[in-house]
């Protein structure tokens, strides 16, 4: 008689999370503000604001914007908060700073809202190998929501994991 193969991984008190399904959709755009300055270097106000103003700003429509200068420019704070002024009617989000910065600002708004009370007591596993950019500052936020109320956190998957807390 043949033994049966019993998934052990699927019959257990294991709880998974995996941040890529917490991922906001939407496309991401990086606005560089480089381009609208002299040189790349020199902000010129007349310039800038003449270019902020012809700039077509309904091309970001639902979309995820982040306004750097990829140039190592001093560039006066009002440069960008003009920026975002424009963005903000089309965009669904507007960061002053890197992809990176933008990714985990989008990931602590979805983090805080995010509801941990079915992990009460329960062994978890934070998913890895993500495809998508997950900010590494997203697994600590994640981890601080969830060790008060965790039975033990582990990061992996069920079949090889690194355990990180037990309680």
């Amino acid at each position: 008689m043949a033994k049966q193969i019993v998934n052990r991984v699927a019959n257990s008190v294991l709880k998974t999370i995996d941040l890529e399904e917490l991922y906001p959709l939407g496309t991401r755009v990086a606005f560089d503000i480089a381009p609208w300055l002299q040189e790349g270097i020199i902000l010129r106000e007349k310039d800038f604001r003449e270019a902020v103003s012809g700039h077509p700003w309904e091309q970001y429509k639902n979309q995820y914007v982040s306004i750097h200068c990829a140039t190592d420019a001093i560039i006066p704070a009002w440069a960008f908060m003009l920026v975002s002024t424009k963005l903000i009617p089309h965009a669904k989000k507007t960061v002053i700073g890197s992809q990176q910065t933008l990714e985990t600002i989008l990931f602590t708004e979805v983090l805080n809202t995010l509801d941990v009370s079915q992990y009460q007591d329960s062994p978890i596993i934070i998913k890895g190998c993500a495809n998508k950019p997950i900010p590494a500052a997203a697994y600590g936020m994640l981890i601080s929501k969830l060790q008060p109320i965790a039975k033990s956190i582990m990061y992996g998957e069920a079949c090889s994991f690194v355990p990180l807390y037990k309680n």
